[in-house]
């Protein structure tokens, strides 16, 4: 898994100088898309608080496939899983994977990083926007000490502090013009004193002539004459500016003194609203504490099938609801093949059944070794009766159907092996191993399988396969790559059957590597089939009627991966016997009315 990216972690390398913001981060990582496809590699790329996702890096150009604003996202590194992270925005949850812990600490600092410098909180959202308070001062010409108060939130004591400062300098400045009202009162009485001595010292001198209402007029040598009667008490002299000065100050006092109330009064609100507030808070607080928990709750069941819902140790579906989700799985499954098969109608295969020389002898390719020695090992071991072996169990019995469980666990992963015997009336062992081991007609018997290919065919009787299984949710995929050889044993006494085996078992290709997607299952399974015939009456020749094949089938299968021991075998139980009567009723029903063939 390769990686691109601009930035390693998120220091102050991770911010562009010019502009101030965070540099873009592309790279590969793997997210979970569904529960068929699990997990799959995408082209991610965070950029602008905005975390995106394409198909492939080529594929930038036709835009992203999703994305999500990182403003209220929730980052959340996996307990257990040291590569995986999850990113979630409400109901909406992305699990990544990263290549190693580094890439993934390398992509949770960042994406931190872009939410830290997203809405207006951050220091390069102040330096786009500008401080508002500041701007809004400015312009409407407050003062810094209102400002001020504002920013720091002082209290109304404060406030009402600072009146009474303005207070102290109003009746300062109301002295001052007291004492300037004073002087330029007594000036004046000094002059108007002044001016009454002249006069009284002319009327003494100089003959006047007066008006009825009192004015003074010029006599004849051209001598001022009193033409404004003396000054009434009600003139300058009367007003009393000291008299003014004192209610003024007073009705200041009185003013300042009614706005103290009322700032009292204003307190004695705020603390019965603060109390008020905090209540409020403190529901508040258990509100969104509940909303939380219920939300968590909620989207545990939304994301219901996650990958955390998976399969293993760490599963947060515990073992019956593991249990009751895989059985449910499957019979959905049998009513799907129900119906198809009901609706189907067989296409005649042209096939035919190869003699039986053919598949008598070794092979010569690479892993013909290999296949000798499998073949050896199931006709000794498989062969053996298990009723003097008390660690087999019969776990289904019906009709001429048995089937044996070996209970084996390594490592906490349920390796049970398992033995059927069966017999089939009017096939041969040759016509069963031929349809069990033609890849040709695979897809007309098995239901399990979603997709197979032969990867590739090393002889005429061996082939390596690679097949994936149907998923069955909570279990993972599963796929198999597996060699699958059919060999014919010739009986060492003449009395005794000739035998036809398949065995199946696991191998490692170049052209099949394991990957994400699905779970990599180890096999080791044979089915061993000898045919008997009884005599027919007479000189009758010998029909189906007298054919009977006993079959044995074993398979040790490793699942790859943990999950509940009841649940697989459970699941065992269930489907071993389905599978053996759905084969062998395909194989009756493909030869029957053709010619036997031992």
């Amino acid at each position: 898994m390769s990686e691109k990216s601009s930035n390693s972690s998120g220091s102050d390398e991770d911010v562009d100088p010019e502009s101030g913001q965070p540099v873009e981060l592309g790279g590969v990582l793997s997210k979970w898309t569904n529960y068929i496809h699990g997990w799959q590699d995408r082209w991610v790329v965070l950029k602008n608080n905005t975390l995106s996702y394409y198909k492939s890096e080529d594929e930038r150009e036709y835009g992203c496939r999703g994305s999500l604003c990182l403003s209220k996202a929730i980052i959340t590194p996996h307990e257990f899983d040291e590569c995986r992270f999850d990113v979630s925005v409400n109901d909406s949850v992305w699990y990544l994977r990263a290549e190693d812990p580094e890439h993934r600490h390398q992509w949770i600092d960042s994406i931190e990083l872009h939410k830290a410098e997203s809405g207006y909180g951050s220091e390069s959202s102040l330096r786009r926007h500008g401080s508002m308070l500041s701007l809004t001062s400015a312009a409407s010409g407050f003062s810094a000490t209102s400002t001020s108060s504002f920013k720091k939130g002082h209290s109304l004591r404060e406030k009402l502090a600072e009146m009474e400062t303005f207070r102290d300098i109003l009746c300062r400045q109301v002295d001052t013009l007291q004492k300037y009202f004073d002087g330029c009162a007594d000036g004046v009485s000094k002059d108007e004193f002044q001016r009454d001595r002249v006069v009284e010292e002319d009327e003494d001198d100089f003959p006047t002539s007066t008006r009825p209402d009192g004015d003074c007029l010029h006599n004849n040598n051209g001598s001022k004459e009193k033409l404004f009667p003396p000054a009434s008490p009600k003139g300058m002299n009367g007003i009393d500016f000291k008299g003014e000065a004192i209610t003024f100050k007073a009705t200041t006092a009185g003013i300042l003194s009614t706005l103290s109330h009322c700032i009292e009064l204003m307190v004695k609100r705020e603390d019965s609203w603060q109390k008020r507030l905090d209540k409020e808070l403190e529901k508040r607080r258990r509100v969104e504490d509940a909303y939380k928990s219920a939300l968590s709750e909620l989207k545990k069941k939304s994301q219901y099938g996650g990958p955390d819902y998976e399969e293993g140790p760490n599963s947060l579906i515990n073992e019956d609801e593991f249990f009751d989700a895989v059985e449910a799985a499957l019979d959905r499954q049998d009513k799907i093949e129900e119906q198809c098969q009901s609706e189907k109608v067989r296409t005649p295969r042209l096939t035919t059944v190869p003699l039986g020389d053919a598949y008598s002898t070794i092979g010569t390719h690479r892993f013909a070794k290999q296949v000798e020695e499998m073949v050896q090992n199931h006709m000794t071991y498989s062969l053996q009766d298990m009723g003097g072996d008390a660690n087999w169990q019969l776990v289904v019995e019906e009709g001429e159907m048995k089937v044996y469980r070996r209970e084996v666990e390594e490592n906490g992963i349920v390796l049970d092996p398992l033995k059927a015997t069966h017999a089939v009336k009017g096939v041969t062992g040759h016509e069963l191993c031929h349809y069990f081991w033609d890849t040709d007609v695979r897809n007309d018997w098995e239901t399990t399988i979603e997709n197979f290919n032969v990867v590739e065919t090393l002889s005429e009787s061996a082939v390596i396969v690679y097949q994936t299984h149907k998923r069955v949710w909570p279990a993972s995929q599963r796929d198999v790559l597996y060699l699958s050889a059919i060999r014919k044993i010739l009986a060492t006494n003449e009395n005794d059957p000739d035998t036809w085996l398949v065995c199946n078992f696991s191998v490692d290709h170049e052209k099949a590597q394991p990957s994400n997607r699905c779970v990599r299952a180890k096999i080791n399974v044979a089915m061993i089939c000898q045919t008997l015939v009884s005599p027919p009456e007479g000189d009758k020749e010998i029909s189906r009627d007298n054919v009977l094949c006993k079959i044995t089938y074993v398979a040790n299968v490793n699942p790859g991966g943990w999950a509940p021991a009841s649940v697989l075998r459970a699941v065992a139980k269930r489907e071993y016997p389905k599978f053996l009567k759905r084969f062998t009723s395909y194989v009756q029903e493909k030869t029957s009315g053709k010619p036997i063939l031992f």
